[in-house]
């Protein structure tokens, strides 16, 4: 499955929160999170998921109510 990575602001997220997300199921547009890194003093967070395309990505996002700065697709040298 492809991988992206993409950015948006913290808020409205809780540190708990993304911990939830990091091990949901895929959802219904078939986006599960690889990785999520965040920054709570800089309201950043940077998402690393799998889902079939970047349309996937944005409606996943737009589900939670937040719009991505930006989404890229990229590549990993990890195996897994």
């Amino acid at each position: 499955m492809p991988k992206f990575i993409d950015t948006h602001p913290m808020e409205p997220f809780t540190e708990q929160q993304l911990k939830d997300l990091q091990n949901a199921p895929a959802d219904e547009f078939g986006v599960t999170h690889h990785d999520i890194l965040f920054s709570k003093k800089d309201n950043l967070i940077y998402c690393v998921l799998e889902a079939p395309n970047a349309e996937a990505i944005h409606k996943h996002h737009a589900k939670a109510g937040i719009s991505c700065d930006w989404v890229r697709q990229v590549e990993s040298t990890r195996s897994k």
